[in-house]
């Protein structure tokens, strides 16, 4: 079992870490863990407590992000990206599709904001909600 995330290299993950990546990977919209669990009873995953469980080290390998605001979690979108330190997301109130923006500006931003105010962050995400361009054009 692969103790931290190496980016680049994939983890070894277990059967229930796989299923849990491959459900949040195919999923079109952030999943709950009770979503995970609903779209995954047919594998064997019974009880929440596994699915957290996967979560937790998906969440340590940098695989999946949470979304706090929802409550829900998604794949990562840039599997290696240098930042996972700071991560900001669009998400669309209309559709509930979700961006995964990874911007360098965005993270020296935030790098100075936090040095200013004396603080190191160990990690940071940024949930923005709004329209997609999608929803608006509707």
């Amino acid at each position: 079992m692969t103790t931290g995330h190496h980016h680049g290299a994939k983890p070894d993950l277990t059967r229930n870490q796989e299923l849990v990546f491959h459900a949040l990977e195919g999923a079109e919209t952030p999943l709950t863990a009770y979503n995970i669990l609903d779209r995954l009873s047919g594998e064997g995953l019974r009880a929440p407590l596994q699915v957290y469980r996967a979560l937790d080290k998906l969440l340590d390998f940098g695989m999946v992000h949470r979304l706090e605001s929802l409550n829900a979690f998604v794949a990562c979108r840039h599997p290696g990206c240098e930042a996972h330190e700071a991560v900001a997301f669009a998400i669309c109130e209309n559709c509930g599709n979700v961006a995964e923006i990874t911007d360098a500006s965005l993270v020296r931003a935030l790098e100075a904001i936090t040095a200013k105010a004396d603080f190191q962050p160990r990690k940071t995400t940024v949930e923005m909600r709004g329209l997609c361009a999608a929803c608006r054009a509707a």
